[in-house]
């Protein structure tokens, strides 16, 4: 069967690279059964001849009106669809959309009619949200990285940016690489727009938010940017965990040494 991805190496790419990290999500335990969902901008990469492509299901409402997409193209992992399934075939369990002219309604367009994400509510929200403030940001990422999560479940850690510099003083690459640390969003409703105005919010702050005791939500140029964040801050919490399972308090990185090592690599304050 002919694919959209065929002598597409740039779009083929972005694919790919999704599948990649949908393996990545299910080695490291991170996407049970169908958890988690990833959306990647494409409009980039849509030539003319995919944009006259006909629709290959009904226009289906999104729930709100969102004005930013008007003709955008995404990548999407299917609803009920696996990650360890997206990484051996995207294009059975993922499918590409369109947002139509009202920037009311999407219609799948290829390759197969796989009704994307049930989280495609906050997703495309997020999207609208990047494209408003001329971010190259591109790719939202999903997923329920268990030593995260487990550290919601603890008051303490649900203060402002209490997270954030506990995880920072763990491992220099964290502040380093996640140099905008990890908002905090108190436990919501999946699948709302509640939800995804409230992780709008935090990432006029941040680039990973944390819904509490469900998973974080991360934004790059591209998914593997994404992915490289979360990983990084899941090292950072997988160091603390160990310590404590040791018997002792991490010492961490003083204040001093992070606001040197900020200083040093030109971080956000």
């Amino acid at each position: 069967m002919k694919s959209i991805l065929d002598n597409r190496s740039e779009l083929a790419k972005q694919v790919n690279d999704v599948a990649e990290v949908a393996g990545y999500l299910w080695q490291k335990g991170w996407a049970e059964r169908n958890g988690g969902n990833i959306t990647v901008n494409i409009t980039a990469f849509a030539d003319e001849e995919i944009k006259k492509l006909p629709a290959i299901s009904e226009k289906i409402a999104l729930g709100r009106t969102i004005e930013n997409l008007k003709g955008c193209y995404f990548f999407c992992k299917g609803t009920n669809r696996r990650m360890r399934d997206l990484a051996r075939r995207p294009m059975d369990n993922g499918s590409i959309i369109r947002i139509t002219d009202d920037c009311a309604h999407y219609e799948i367009i290829a390759d197969k009619p796989v009704k994307p994400t049930s989280e495609l509510a906050s997703h495309l929200s997020i999207h609208n949200y990047m494209i408003g403030k001329d971010s190259d940001y591109k790719a939202v990422l999903h997923t329920h990285p268990i030593d995260l999560v487990a550290m919601t479940h603890n008051p303490a850690f649900l203060e402002k940016d209490a997270l954030t510099n506990l995880l920072w003083s763990m491992i220099p690459e964290t502040r380093a690489f996640c140099p905008r640390g990890l908002g905090i969003i108190p436990y919501k409703m999946p699948s709302t727009f509640e939800l995804a105005d409230s992780t709008i919010k935090e990432l006029e702050e941040y680039d990973v938010v944390m819904w509490e005791k469900h998973g974080v939500v991360s934004v790059g140029e591209n998914i593997m940017e994404a992915f490289d964040m979360v990983d990084t801050l899941s090292k950072s919490a997988q160091i603390y965990m160990t310590a404590k399972c040791m018997g002792f308090e991490p010492a961490g990185t003083t204040k001093e040494q992070m606001d040197e090592l900020r200083d040093a690599f030109n971080l956000p304050k």
